[in-house]
Order: structure tokens, then sequence, then C-alpha cells
């Protein structure tokens, strides 16, 4: 006899989506689309040791906080985590995810947090859009299951330029497509970027740049090679194969944080290290004596050299970081860290520790890597002084900080 689904009660978030309860047999089980304090019925899809992953079969006693999901692939999609969170308590529950990291992976149980910089806009804030092609051609997102793409009809996460073009989008799936993105610059032009191993034929409005991707190959279709995005005020020329952040608002509010938080003065050497294309540095270099990039993209440092043409204090390393950092001859008083979502590499960690800078900005995507590596940096002599959240990604559970540092 099969037995009946396990009914449990839920504790807390757990970071990725999911809130964490416990089997009768003590189990950790985690459960998407559910939330603390509920009490559910669920089934196991995948046994681990010493927890479980779970499929949320039925909502027994309700949070609260819960509410009716904005969009109707939600709990399908595997894009959005949180529509069923009511606003306030999606801000408590980074916080509690941060807390909750920084205590088991960083063995800190007070970090110094400060209060999270809420989002303006909590639906239709992303700059860009990134899809796949669903069996039958229409545009769509990797399901919930993380194995299937899911068609979709609607989605209430792009910037409406962009929520308008993309519904008029088919795709092959005989073209062996990757992903499709849309871009939406600050002058409302757009950029179409596919990524797949054949060049497609595409008919487009006009007025729209459409560039190939493949390897370290760019293919420009149509228009031009890059966009013009916007930051406070400040133009960046961004190139297809260059990352930005897909949320413009909160990315001039970071900027903001950083000015205002790190030390740094006119005899300052400061290193932007994973600089990108210039983000940070362009509103930090008329503030020091000398600024150092690094950035391993192409793209990116093309762009970094016109965002930062300007300045005659500014010296720009194309390569790994950790490749780069531990030859440089150069004794940095601050140091901006934007690591992607893997953290620190050791190599790079050891060396930036020998350069000894008496402060450190971590910028972090991933919670669980930041507090692994800033326990690190406090094991090499450094203070962790705040870290402050930032809602970078409204209904999703992904979580971006500032974390400063003073050795």
């Amino acid at each position: 006899m099969t037995p009946d689904p396990p009914v449990i009660k839920l504790e807390k978030h757990a970071y990725g989506g999911s809130a964490l309860g416990r089997l009768p047999d003590g189990r950790a089980a985690f459960v998407p689309f559910a939330l603390p304090g509920e009490e559910v019925r669920l089934r196991v899809v995948a046994e681990h040791r010493g927890h479980v992953q779970a499929e949320l079969l039925e909502v027994l006693t309700a949070s609260p906080d819960r509410i009716t999901p904005r969009c109707p692939h939600f709990g399908a999609c595997g894009g959005c985590h949180y529509q069923h969170l009511a606003p306030a308590a999606q801000l408590d529950a980074r916080m509690d995810i941060l807390r909750d990291q920084f205590r088991r992976l960083g063995g800190m149980d007070q970090p110094p947090l400060r209060p999270i910089v809420p989002a303006p806009q909590p639906w239709n804030y992303r700059n860009t859009i990134q899809f796949h092609a669903a069996p039958g051609g229409e545009p769509g997102f990797i399901a919930a299951d993380g194995r299937s793409v899911l068609p979709v009809r609607e989605c209430h996460l792009p910037e409406p330029a962009l929520d308008a073009l993309w519904h008029s989008l088919r795709l092959d799936p005989d073209l062996g497509l990757e992903r499709l993105s849309l871009r939406l610059g600050a002058g409302g032009e757009a950029m179409v970027l596919i990524e797949s191993p054949l060049v497609p034929a595409l008919e487009l409005e006009s007025g729209i740049s459409v560039v190939h991707l493949q390897d370290d190959s760019t293919l420009v279709m149509a228009g031009d090679d890059h966009l013009v995005m916007e930051v406070n005020g400040r133009a960046f020329r961004l190139s297809a194969g260059a990352f930005f952040q897909v949320n413009t608002a909160m990315a001039g509010r970071m900027v903001d944080h950083l000015l205002e938080r790190l030390p740094v003065g006119a005899h300052t050497t400061l290193m932007d290290v994973y600089c990108g294309v210039g983000l940070f540095s362009a509103f930090f270099a008329g503030r020091v004596a000398h600024l150092v990039g690094i950035e391993v993209s192409p793209h990116a440092c093309d762009d970094f050299g016109v965002n930062l043409d300007e300045f005659d204090n500014v010296e720009l390393y194309q390569g790994a970081a950790e490749d780069i950092l531990p030859h440089l001859a150069v004794k940095p008083g601050a140091v901006i860290l934007d690591p992607p979502r893997a953290g620190l590499d050791k190599r790079l960690l050891d060396a930036l520790l020998r350069l000894a800078p008496e402060h450190i900005a971590y910028v972090s995507c991933d919670p669980a890597t930041l507090a692994r590596d800033a326990a690190r940096l406090t094991t090499g002599g450094y203070r962790l002084v705040e870290v402050t959240p930032f809602d970078l990604f409204p209904q999703t559970y992904h979580i971006e900080s500032i974390s400063l540092f003073t050795r």
C-alpha cells in the first residue's frame, strides 16, 4: 500500500525559493512555492543525504503573507519564486535568508545587516529578458523542474517596451537555439541577441538591432553592435556580448550607496575587480588619484575604454582576476569586488590579503558565497563593517548586497 503523502509544518525560508520544514524522520524538506508557518501536504521528489526535495501538493493552513500571484504561469515557470508572497514579506525574507547564510556559512551569529534597499518598481523592472525555444517555436522560459521549456503568454518582469516586443517572436526549434535575449537601451532602442550554432533568418521591425553571438564571435545582422544605457544621468556604451545590471534603477542606488559609504579620497588608489563596462569605475575615477580595473570579457573591456575615455588616471587589465591580481605591483587603498555567483577564487583572495587594502567593498549576487568569502576575509585580518541588501530582483529568490570590510 502506498503511504499517504506527508504533512509537515514549514519553519523558515531557504535560499533558492523554497520553504524548509522537517519530515517525521527528522530530515529537512525543501518545498518550493510554500511559505514559513504553513502546514502543507507534499510529495518527495528527490532524496539526498539528510534532506529531500519536495513538491507542494496542498496548502492546509496558509500563511497570512500568502497572496494571489499576478502571473498565470507562476508555479510552473522557473523565473519567479515569490509572487505568492506579499511585497513587504519578500523584503523580510531576503533579510532572514542573508542573516541565516552568514550564521551557517560565515560563522557570524549577528552579522551587521543594514535595512534592505527596496526596489522602486517591483514589476516591469528588467532591461533584459532571456528566452528559450519551446517545442512549438513559441518563446519560453526554463520550467520550474529545470529540465523543460515552458511556453509563456505573459511575463510581468520586463520593462514595458520589452514586454510589447517579445510577443511577436517566433523561434525556430530546429536552429538549436541556446538562448535569445532582448535588451532595452536608455533611449528606448532595442537589441535582439541570438545564441545558436546556426545564424537564423529573422524578420523584425526596423530600428531594432540584431546580433548573433557564438563563442567569442559577434555578427551584427541589423543595426548596431551596442546599446547606450544610462545610470544616474551618465551614459554607458554596452556591447552585445557584455554584462550589465538588469535593473537600471537599482543599479543607480547601488552606485549611490558605494559613493556614500566607501571611504576614498583624492590620494586613493582604487582597484575595481570584475569591473565590467565600468559602472562603478566611471563614478569613482574623478574622485581618486588612480583607478585600476580588471575584467576578463573583451567586449566589456572595449566598452570600459569608451566609458572612461575622459579620465587620464585609469588603467585597465584584461584577463581573469585570479591570474592578474597576484602579479600587479599596485598598492590599492580600496578595492571594489563584483564577482560572479561563484564568489572569489582562492588565488584572488590570497593576493588580495597580501595587498592589504584598507577598505573592501564586496558586491554580491549570492549570499552563500558571500558568507563563505566574508569568513575568509575576517580570518585574514578584516572586520565586516556592514552588509546592505538591495531588492534588485523582486519576485525572485535572488539577493544582491554590498558588504564593506575594513582592515
